[in-house]
């Protein structure tokens, strides 16, 4: 009888003892012929699809199968804690496990989702690996699976280099260890899994063989629609509620207000004239912003001239008078006086603005650029109350746990939905007596009210 192994190798499933010319039948759909090695090979992720397909040859009676590719171990883990999951917790663990224990779960911040994941995790019982895209998040991670669990927490990336029967990882570190970790773990969690569609961690998932995955987001949508990608990496969506769904039970009550601005009489010349320029270019190059392309052929095409270039400073000039005109900077200044008392997040969508706000209010200013301890120390101060404030751009939209927070004013940010939905949630989670609100400051006649209108799109605002 013909005797398969199937083995690992750097990220994918080589078959030992399949000849070129074998039975069609005994070929799995998912492998190819590699002449360097004369073997069948498939992409690691298969692994669930190629072991099915040969442990039914061998109930067939036509092989004898050997794997020795899967080096992951089974558990016996228990919670240290008895805690009773919400709801939608239990729902959610259930819709994915009957959906084969694969997919994605959709929740909102501070719904609950790293208790999803443990339930998973007990659920599944094999080595698991959790990646997160930051350094900050990674932490979390270890805190909370440490408080968790009887088990050794392992940790990748930051400095560290631990591979355990749990381990948490960064996206950026997963990739690169792939090839040497991926039949390491029987589960893979993706938190924030919307980033993993990016072309390297996409990468890193193929490499692993893990057969049980599960995806964790608030938003899943992509500005680039890559999101579809994941129904085969990770599965499809098992289960998903919105933040209006569980507001008032499992979440904080919140209001959105939105706040006008005005252009002073300069800054309206400066954005018309700018505009103008601007679009004259897209209009005599024949660019659709619209499209996918748009962006990536604006960009191109205004590097190759002196013409494109005063385009490109054009749009610089006419998003920049947009989005920080002298009035927001004033309306600013009325809502933190009203706010006095709350714990508030003020949020921009470029460095240069946090910096101006930091120094004009006098508050903590949180950056890409800011240390690892010094925003560490800023946080801990804003959760005890010793800062009423901090202003940050684009680093606290997700991975943050503020809990106090309940004001969030939003001086400017991009159309993306899943931008403004993870600045919601900063100032959701639930606390006895608490009601957020969320404060949308838009530069009135500016471009900004069609990109607030695209960005409010979401159920959550409506």
């Amino acid at each position: 009888m013909l005797t398969i192994t199937l083995r690992y190798d750097a990220g994918t499933l080589v078959f030992d003892g399949l000849a070129r010319d074998a039975e069609p039948s005994l070929v799995s759909p998912h492998a190819v012929w590699d002449d360097r090695v004369r073997r069948y090979r498939a992409q690691g992720y298969r692994y669930r699809e190629v072991v099915t397909h040969l442990v039914r040859a061998q109930r067939a009676g036509t092989i004898a199968f050997e794997d020795s590719a899967r080096k992951y171990n089974e558990l016996s883990l228990e919670h240290r804690t008895a805690r009773t999951p919400f709801e939608h917790q239990s729902e959610s663990i259930a819709r994915w496990r009957a959906q084969g224990q694969r997919g994605i779960v959709v929740l909102p911040t501070g719904a609950g989702k790293t208790f999803v994941a443990e339930l998973a995790i007990i659920a599944v019982q094999r080595s698991t690996m959790v990646i997160a895209p930051t350094i900050d998040l990674m932490s979390q991670w270890y805190d909370v699976l440490s408080t968790a669990f009887h088990s050794e927490i392992g940790l990748l990336g930051g400095g560290y280099h631990e591979i355990r029967d749990i381990t948490v990882s960064t996206y950026d570190s997963a990739y690169i260890h792939a090839d040497a970790y991926g039949n390491r773990f029987g589960l893979v969690v993706f938190d924030e899994c919307h980033h993993l569609p990016s072309p390297t961690y996409l990468m890193g998932s193929e490499a692993m063989i893990a057969p049980y995955r599960l995806g964790l987001t608030a938003t899943l949508e992509r500005s680039d629609g890559r999101e579809h990608l994941l129904d085969d990496r990770v599965g499809p969506v098992a289960y998903a509620r919105g933040i209006k769904d569980l507001a008032g039970s499992h979440l904080a009550d919140y209001d959105v207000y939105t706040m006008s601005a005005k252009l002073s009489e300069e800054e309206a010349v400066v954005y018309e004239e700018s505009r103008e320029l601007y679009r004259q270019f897209l209009r005599d190059k024949g660019i659709d912003m619209s499209k996918p392309e748009g962006w990536s052929r604006f960009i191109m095409l205004s590097s190759r001239s002196r013409e494109g270039r005063r385009a490109f400073m054009a749009y610089r000039a006419q998003r920049q008078v947009a989005i920080t005109p002298a009035s927001k900077i004033d309306v600013l200044e009325g809502l933190l006086r009203q706010h006095a008392k709350d714990r508030v997040i003020v949020f921009t969508n470029d460095n240069e603005t946090v910096y101006r706000i930091s120094k004009t209010f006098l508050l903590p200013a949180i950056t890409h650029q800011t240390d690892v301890k010094e925003r560490k120390e800023i946080l801990e101060r804003f959760n005890r109350g010793a800062y009423p404030a901090v202003v940050t751009s684009r680093v606290l939209n997700e991975g943050v746990n503020v809990p106090d927070a309940n004001v969030a004013i939003i001086l400017s940010g991009t159309g993306s939905v899943r931008e403004h939905v993870q600045r919601l949630g900063r100032v959701l989670r639930r606390k006895e007596g608490k009601r957020a609100v969320l404060y949308e400051v838009i530069t009135e006649r500016t471009v900004e009210e069609r990109v607030s209108g695209r960005r409010r799109e979401h159920d959550a605002y409506r």
